[in-house]
């Protein structure tokens, strides 16, 4: 240690250097773990909040929510602890001043998927909704009144709830009479008992008995499924494990063009008896250093970026993950070191020092 931190002093510009090539690397990756979270919640986040086990959706929908169709009296014949139905549709809500596209529950608002009000009050009259406060960042609030683009049916907002995004669109939750004007227009009332799916929340799926036309999902399995979720979590993925490689080759090369320029002193060393595993301690030693320090300078830039973006950037910074990913970004700059260490071991004294 003491050699490598003096090696550091003696060379600053060079050292500089190196770590800040690892600290832009640890900057993405934070910053790309970050967006994979926030894309993550912005397609889960209304389903993460009903808290369920599981729903049961109709077999041929391909586990796809709007492509499902059942009745209430379908649910009802459903056996589990708690049950709540749904209805959901997509539409571009408008108002007078703003637009934007927007997922429709229709429930039931005595059911455990109604969500917590935390601005203004619940639904209570028809064609009123609560709505996702993402649309209250973007401009809307109480009482506007929403044109759609599916049906002449206007909806008012009466409330706003935390956390509701559904496949990226802010949701709007009505009860079921609303969702079905607006979803069959004059034909509402022959569709009064369409629904999309009943949501399940139970101790144990298995014992769940539903009829052969349905399919009960784990809730998880429902969100993979969801268009373009596993898709966007996969490459953002592969491009953080990639920069681990990119990493760790940076370092590789770095090291061993350092390690080349020093033969001739290493060979002195070497001579004078210091061994091959006090250098490659000191080589392993330098890299832990400015490893560490890059990741903590890029840990640190990636939050002061989070602080000033503007809510329309979906990233949300998981600190346990951050960290994960700065210890493993360490620990591949210290694998890259090893071709250093490798060419330390293999110097010859005499040959170095033209012996």
């Amino acid at each position: 240690m003491f050699l490598a931190w003096n090696e550091i002093k003696k060379n600053k510009l060079r050292f500089v250097l190196i770590t800040g090539v690892l600290m832009l690397v640890s900057y993405l990756v934070f910053f790309l773990s970050g967006l994979a979270n926030g894309l993550e919640s912005l397609n889960r986040e209304a389903v993460d909040k009903w808290d369920a086990t599981g729903i049961v959706l109709t077999e041929e929908s391909d586990k796809s929510m709007p492509q499902s169709s059942m009745t209430i009296e379908d649910a009802d014949a459903i056996d589990a602890n708690e049950i709540a139905v749904i209805g959901q549709l997509n539409a571009v809500a408008t108002s007078a001043e703003n637009k934007a596209n927007v997922a429709i529950f229709g429930i039931e608002e005595d059911s455990f998927i109604m969500p917590e009000v935390t601005e203004g009050e619940s639904f209570s009259n028809e064609n009123e909704v609560i709505a996702s406060d993402t649309l209250l960042e973007e401009g809307f609030k109480l009482g506007d009144e929403l044109e759609l683009s599916s049906t002449d049916e206007v909806l008012k907002i009466v409330g706003f709830t935390e956390s509701a995004r559904f496949n990226a669109a802010p949701v709007l939750y009505g009860d079921l009479s609303t969702f079905q004007r607006v979803k069959f227009g004059e034909a509402a009332g022959e569709n009064e008992n369409q629904i999309n799916a009943a949501v399940i929340r139970t101790d144990d799926l298995s014992k769940v008995t539903i009829d052969d036309n349905f399919e009960l999902i784990e809730t998880e399995t429902f969100i993979e499924n969801l268009p373009g979720y596993t898709e966007q979590s996969l490459t953002l993925t592969f491009m953080i494990y990639f920069l681990f490689v990119i990493s760790s080759v940076i370092v590789a090369i770095f090291l061993y063009v350092l390690t080349v320029q020093k033969i001739s002193m290493f060979g002195v060393m070497k001579a004078q008896g210091i061994s091959n595993r006090y250098l490659a301690n000191s080589v392993v030693a330098q890299t832990f250093i400015l490893a560490a320090i890059g990741v903590v300078v890029g840990f640190g830039l990636t939050l002061l970026t989070g602080a000033f973006l503007p809510a329309a950037v979906p990233v949300a910074f998981d600190l346990v993950t951050m960290m994960i990913y700065g210890l493993v970004l360490i620990a591949v700059a210290i694998v890259g070191a090893v071709f250093s260490v490798w060419t330390i071991v293999k110097i010859d004294p005499l040959k170095a020092i033209g012996g």
